[in-house]
């Protein structure tokens, strides 16, 4: 899921959460769960949500075993330990390791870019698919490309906003916080190179949480199915049931001889975790409890009825129109050639994705009455807190964060223009990077800003290097032009529109796109090592005596997007005093048992395999999809074109132990009420002994705004079932080897 940088400051994590604040009054206690020794069987569960952090598991330790938990309640509750250990972060989904030789598994939309990378008309394995028969055909997903390892977390809570209180300035107190996180960074990793520490907030700021992960920069692709299998339906079943995409890729991690992480090197040798995940051994079947555990990169449960109106009134129909129109431009070039296809499909399947799942928030949060709800729950949250004493400051609170978020949201359009711009051009957004490179570079690093310190210079190379191979001047050009025609429609114009066809010129689709044809003829910037070079290199001075033109474009924009940066840093120094007291005020209301936002933390979610209505009048989908259901949608054409060996193979068997004894078949996808978000994707789904069972990889469209409220009776989370995974690499993909280091024996012949 994609958010302008904007909007994810100006929007923090405040709303109210609908589900868990059902009642003006505090909920009244549970009853008391029966003994251990005797745990009734919980067959009325119904999900109430949430992302919870392991720690938080401890308290819930009764219903997961009444729920059917055959582990430890405790091993949930360690993300050092197994399973939770064997669960990994790719820098935007979710994976986990299930050999003991580094083998990881995930969606295959999360594969996009090693596919991409790899990929050329003359050998289309997005098209095709790819099988390394040997580790030495394994191919490197490229230079930029991650997996974290999560080792340690550490409260610094005191540390980071001892005294925030005291400074009454906003900027100075975003800057104080600040500079605490990277004093705190730079001691976690000093002497430590491998490792990579960051500091995170959980409500709003009122925990501050040291993360240390392990940075493993080998990563290789080693299996990936046909884009007819990991993506069929495409657009169509995109956010629909029943589904039947086979959303599932392998990578190896790789180190050096030593066992520590490296760059890629053909004498690197296979990562060996500490833990991986055993595949399940059981059926999966209707009530069972699953959980899952990753990632997930944002929700908006705890965000403010304002900010909902914000939201529903302004971005949410801004991106549907931006993503509108990149869609309609890429679609356009993608019938041009082949390689323009390959080069322009990973953004054109995330904007795609990016504008479903957002129709489907302003549908429930609209047409739903979710808007209007939860501004009830709030007003009722507000009264119950005036009645408490330690919570009466919590209108105040809400009130100022009103107040806040009018003094700094400056011309929303204008700005969204201007770093729209920059956003989605690659070169542009290199020259951008420069300019800021430069500028920072004299300073000393604990006063550089946070993305340009030392610590990520190797990872700002290497995504250059990584994008030279996928960068392609003319649909650069295009995504520049469309830029700015979008910005000549908003008033005031746009910087960036004057910056490029001429001040007070007209912005006619030819003028704009003489000029910027005028800006690639004459830049040298689609050289990496140019590009390398300026970074490691120049000076201010320097880039001001260039004759570049896009350097000399991205020198006139710097004091225009610096000026936006400085505003939003101003709102979130003044959101570190009034957040945190709505949000205790929150927890208090609902009991205490409430998850705080995703925020690309370690979370688990966990509930039961189930199906739903999709509205009150319509039949029960059924929870699983078969094999057959797979054969009957496939047209040969895309997206149901699944590989004609897998419509052979799906019609003629055999099936080996992979078939559910329920449906008589192999089943493809499931569906669970567990609560999940972007980033989730690629999560592990494990059944109650913590063994695999499948992976997350999707919702359903008529719950598109469980992200800001989740409903128990629609919410679903959408899983392909390890079942046809193995069946695929048994039966069809020749991927017996692979079976085997997962501790699977090839049954199929």
């Amino acid at each position: 899921m994609i958010y302008d940088a904007r909007v994810l400051k100006r929007l923090p994590a405040i709303l109210l959460s609908l589900s868990a604040c059902s009642h003006g009054t505090p909920p009244a206690p549970p009853a008391p769960d029966p003994a251990p020794s005797a745990p009734a069987p919980l067959t009325d569960f119904e999900n109430p949500g949430g992302m919870w952090m392991p720690s938080q598991l401890a308290d819930q330790a009764d219903t997961l075993k009444r729920l059917g938990l055959a582990l430890p309640p405790e091993a949930l509750t360690d993300p050092m330990a197994h399973p939770l250990g064997a669960v990994v972060y790719l820098g935007g989904c979710s994976a986990s390791f299930v050999s003991p030789e580094g083998l990881i598994i995930t969606n295959h939309h999360c594969a996009q870019g090693a596919l991409q990378l790899n990929s050329t008309p003359e050998d289309n394995i997005l098209e095709k698919g790819f099988v390394a028969k040997t580790r030495a055909e394994e191919r490197s997903n490229g230079p930029s490309e991650r997996v974290f390892v999560t080792q340690k977390f550490t409260d610094v809570t005191a540390r980071v906003r001892a005294g925030l209180e005291a400074e009454k300035d906003d900027n100075a107190r975003h800057d104080l916080v600040e500079a605490r996180e990277k004093a705190i960074v730079s001691e976690c990793e000093e002497g430590r190179p491998d490792i990579r520490c960051s500091v995170v907030s959980y409500f709003g700021s009122e925990t501050m949480t040291l993360v240390e992960q392990l940075e493993i920069r080998d990563l290789r692709l080693v299996y990936a199915p046909p884009e007819g299998v990991g993506n069929f339906g495409g657009e169509i079943d995109n956010w629909r049931w029943p589904r039947h995409a086979g959303d599932f890729t392998f990578f190896r991690a790789y180190v050096d001889k030593d066992g520590k992480p490296a760059d890629y090197s053909p004498d690197n040798v296979p990562y060996r975790p500490r833990h991986h995940l055993q595949i399940a051994d059981q059926p999966l079947e209707q009530g069972d409890l699953v959980f899952v555990a990753g990632y997930p990169a944002m929700t908006s449960r705890l965000r403010t009825a304002d900010e909902v109106k914000e939201t529903v009134e302004w971005y949410y129909p801004r991106v549907v129109q931006l993503t509108d129109d990149y869609i309609a431009l890429l679609e356009k070039l993608s019938q041009k050639s082949e390689a323009l296809a390959i080069k322009s499909g990973r953004l054109l399947r995330g904007l795609n994705n990016w504008r479903t799942n957002t129709k489907g928030m302003l549908d429930g949060l609209v047409k739903g009455g979710l808007e209007e709800q939860k501004a009830e729950q709030e007003k009722a949250l507000l009264a119950w807190a005036a009645q408490q004493p330690e919570h009466a400051e919590a209108a105040a609170a809400l009130a100022r964060l009103g107040e806040d978020y009018r003094k700094y949201r400056g011309e929303r359009d204008t700005d969204a223009a201007n770093q729209e711009a920059v956003r989605f051009n690659f070169l542009l957004r290199a020259a951008r990077t420069i300019v800021k490179m430069a500028e920072e570079r004299p300073k000393p690093d604990a006063e550089r800003d946070p993305a340009y310190q030392a610590r990520n210079h190797r990872d700002i190379e290497q995504e250059q290097a990584a994008r030279q191979k996928t960068y392609d001047p003319e649909l650069d050009r295009a995504l520049l032009e469309l830029a700015v025609a979008r910005a000549a429609r908003v008033e005031p114009r746009p910087a960036v529109v004057d910056l490029v066809v001429g001040k007070g010129e007209p912005a006619t689709p030819e003028a704009i796109a003489a000029a910027v044809a005028r800006l690639y003829a004459g830049t040298t910037l689609d050289k990496l090592d140019t590009r390398l070079r300026l970074l490691r290199e120049a000076t201010t001075a320097e880039l001001t005596r260039s004759r570049d033109p896009l350097i000399q474009l991205a020198l006139a924009l710097h004091p225009v997007l610096e000026a936006i940066d400085r505003r939003d840093e101003g709102y979130v120094g003044a959101l570190y005093l009034d957040r945190p007291v709505f949000a205790r005020a929150l927890r208090a209301f609902v009991g205490g048992k409430l998850a705080p936002d995703a925020n690309r933390t370690l979370r688990v979610t966990y509930g039961t395999v189930r199906g739903y209505r999709p509205s009150p009048d319509a039949p029960v989908y059924a929870p699983f999809t078969p094999l057959s259901g797979m054969v009957e949608k496939s047209t040969g054409e895309p997206p149901f074109d699944a590989p004609e060996r897998l419509i052979e193979a799906a019609k003629e068997g055999p099936y080996g132990p992979y078939v559910d004894p329920g449906l008589g078949e192999v089943p493809v996808d499931f569906l669970a009420d567990l609560d999940i978000t972007g980033g989730n994707s690629g999560s592990p789904t494990l059944d109650a002994r913590g063994k695999l069972v499948g992976l997350a990889f999707d919702g359903n469209y008529e719950a598109m705004a469980s992200d800001w409220i989740f409903i128990p009776a629609i919410t679903r989370s959408i899983h392909v079932d390890i079942r046809y995974v193995l069946w695929m690499m048994d039966r069809v993909d020749d991927a017996d080897h692979l079976l085997t280091e997962m501790g699977v024996t090839p049954s199929i012949p």
